[in-house]
């Protein structure tokens, strides 16, 4: 669950970065196609990244940092 938070929270970043080298962001006339390709491969790379850290934090979560105790 806390991957998948993770994962949506990574696409929604990298669409910032690739839209915010615009000005103005024209919904219309948006690249799609690289925009969902952008967001997909961010989501994977921190689902990854989720479950190379699950051997390091708190069991259960996909943190690389033990949570509060």
């Amino acid at each position: 669950m806390a991957a998948g938070e993770r994962a949506a929270k990574s696409s929604a970043q990298a669409l910032l970065i690739l839209w915010g080298g615009d000005a103005v962001f024209n919904a219309w006339h948006a690249d799609w196609p690289t925009a969902g390709g952008v967001a997909a491969g961010a989501a994977v790379l921190s689902v990854l990244t989720s479950i190379v850290s699950a051997a390091g934090g708190t069991p259960g979560s996909p943190s690389l940092v033990a949570g509060d105790r």
